[in-house]
């Protein structure tokens, strides 16, 4: 009799600190706002790679937690990408816009600091090509049209406060095509800060 007792007393100690265990994974799970500085860039033929384009990306994000030091972190991001090819005679630009929905793991190794990795996937919006010939007679806006859907991987590292404040940073490796000819994919290095609400 006391066997069963004890049985029944550590089964619900178990259980007691099981929801503990999810209560607190569930108070370090948020969501916030997160937005930073863009450099992008086209590879060609898996090997050229074109001059950067500046930009900025924007958006939304939730972090939810499945163990102390892990954590699956979801995204809907505005991102300004494309390119630049510079040559004598001008300056050719791509700017291409897409809504990107990233998929990430993060590690903690520590509270303050954390790995990321995952797929991504993106939707261009908007496009617009310009050329600067250094003289504007001969300024022109030709369009190229990219392909709707890009997607790759993605990895990085940041920093993250108590507070909810993070300074990240991570690289996109495009494995879709931007346009039909010449496999030209998406390489893009972001500079991040963010909120949590």
């Amino acid at each position: 009799m006391k066997k069963q007792y004890v049985a029944i007393a550590l089964f619900f100690s178990a259980l007691f600190i099981g929801q503990a265990q999810d209560n607190d994974l569930k108070s370090k799970s948020n969501g916030g706002l997160k937005a930073g500085y863009n450099l992008a860039s086209v590879q060609y033929d898996g090997e050229a790679e074109t001059g950067q384009r500046s930009g900025f990306h924007v958006g939304l994000y939730g972090e939810s937690y499945f163990t102390e030091f892990a954590a699956i972190q979801i995204e809907v991001m505005y991102s300004q990408q494309g390119y630049e090819i510079e040559t004598d005679a001008g300056i050719f630009t791509q700017k291409l816009n897409y809504i990107n929905l990233p998929l990430l793991l993060k590690l903690y190794p520590v509270s303050t600091f954390y790995l990321e990795a995952g797929p991504q996937i993106g939707y261009a919006i908007s496009h617009k090509e310009t050329y600067d010939a250094n003289f504007n007679l001969f300024d022109t806006s030709q369009e190229f049209e990219p392909n709707n859907f890009d997607y790759g991987v993605n990895f990085g590292a940041g920093f993250k406060t108590e507070s909810g404040v993070t300074l990240g940073a991570r690289y996109h490796l495009g494995l879709g095509d931007v346009y039909d000819e010449g496999e030209p994919k998406n390489r893009v290095w972001q500079f991040s800060v963010g909120f949590a609400f």
